[in-house]
């Protein structure tokens, strides 16, 4: 293959850590990975980020900073067998840092296989996932391993990437390249750094070389349009169809909930992922409007893994229209959004001495659970006292929504804290 036919993300892959863009919080003087490199230390790592943001050039950079050698799999074809192998192996060598992509594909047993290598060193992990890992990384392996999350490049970090192509690549270099306009350029890349370069390159190969051309905005979204693929289930589309996928449960349009769920569907999205998404949806969206809609979208989500597809887009389906035709409450999101803020204010606050735990008598002597009132002593298992430190009596922060469930809970609460004591 001839270097023009290489792609060019792949041409202008960074050879040196210096030359990574967006990820200073990383990478800074100060910053985690330059204090690792000037120590000669590199702990297993879990890379959490979308793609396109150097995942995978990050850690072969690290790996050749530290002198390591470097071993590359992807979890799309990485049996447990293969993972042993590379395990087995490393023994020759000094301790080998194993990359795996989209770590987040590994089932249970794959990641099991790791643990034993990483909490003896035989190896380094450096895994990469566009997904929480928290949800698709076992504790266990999670636990042996520093989760660091990178960023999607910003406006700057992207107008400096597409300038620097031009400067520096030769086969644009030969098309004499001048981006007169970056916006489009950057709104279709979605803060990914392959999309922007892919795209660059897709428009500098409408042109003629060995002549002036010039790059604007209305070109860049001609081009991107007639060559973009339908979807991207790792790239902007992802996002795109998810958010229109979700507003339209929000927004209580089932028909639009099942064609854009089809939509992702049919694009080889991972089905777990949109059980995750209505789960989030019917506490976020739903929340004690309908508390059914929550155990509805968990057991969807359990079926969806023991099943998958192709059955499992009727459950999908069902959990969807469901969502979509139930009523909508969101009083409980922003009571905890509310809640955390607070907290964060008013950390330093004591629990009041009635509220303490009383395990121990001298703890009960100095008044830890003194003149506690025990609720189901009192008729309708009720009684006020104060629950909130005295700073913040009489503190709002659970509002009720307009609907039935919530409008008649609101109404025994006011009957029970309006009561004469």
């Amino acid at each position: 293959m001839t270097d023009s036919h290489i792609p060019l993300p792949e041409r202008l892959r960074p050879r040196d850590l210096s030359e990574i863009m967006g990820q200073d919080h990383l990478l800074g003087e100060q910053a985690p990975f330059r204090q690792m490199i000037d120590q000669g230390h590199l702990p297993s790592i879990i890379f959490w980020g979308p793609p396109g943001v150097g995942k995978t050039t990050l850690a072969l950079l690290l790996a050749q900073a530290v002198d390591r050698p470097f071993i590359s799999l992807s979890a799309l074809n990485t049996g447990v067998k293969e993972l042993r192998e590379v395990i087995a192996d490393s023994g020759d060598l000094l301790t080998p840092v194993v990359f795996i992509d989209e770590i987040h594909r590994f089932n249970k047993s794959q990641q099991d296989a790791l643990l034993g290598a990483v909490e003896k060193g035989k190896i380094t992990l450096i895994g990469a996932t566009t997904e929480n890992p928290s949800f698709e990384v076992n504790n266990a392996l999670l636990s042996r391993c520093q989760v660091y999350t990178l960023n999607a490049l910003d406006e700057i970090a992207l107008q400096q990437l597409l300038q620097k192509a031009t400067e520096q690549d030769r086969f644009l270099q030969d098309r004499q390249l001048f981006i007169d306009e970056y916006d489009a350029l950057i709104q279709f890349s979605g803060g990914d750094a392959r999309k922007a370069l892919n795209l660059l390159d897709l428009v500098a190969s409408t042109f003629e070389p060995e002549q002036e051309n010039h790059i604007n905005n209305a070109l860049v979204v001609k081009v991107a349009q007639q060559n973009i693929a339908k979807y991207d289930k790792n790239g902007e589309q992802h996002y795109d169809l998810v958010s229109a996928f979700i507003k339209s449960i929000r927004g209580s349009d089932p028909d639009a909930a099942l064609y854009w769920m089809a939509r992702m569907l049919k694009g080889g999205e991972d089905p777990v992922f949109i059980a995750r998404r209505m789960l989030i949806a019917a506490s976020e969206d739903i929340g004690n409007s309908n508390p059914n809609a929550l155990l509805l979208a968990g057991e969807c989500f359990r079926s969806v893994q023991a099943i998958g597809m192709p059955e499992g887009r009727i459950i999908l389906g069902q959990c969807a229209v469901y969502l979509a035709t139930s009523a909508k409450s969101n009083s409980t999101y922003l009571a905890i959004n509310k809640a955390m803020a607070l907290a964060e204010k008013t950390a330093e606050l004591p629990v009041p001495l009635h509220l303490r735990n009383a395990p121990t008598k001298m703890m009960k002597q100095q008044g830890y659970g003194v003149d506690y009132l025990y609720p189901h002593d009192y008729p309708e298992h009720f009684v006020k006292q104060d629950y909130l430190p005295p700073e913040l009596k009489d503190s709002k922060i659970y509002e009720s929504a307009r609907n039935k469930r919530e409008v008649e809970g609101e109404k025994l609460q006011q009957r029970r804290w309006q009561q004469e004591s």
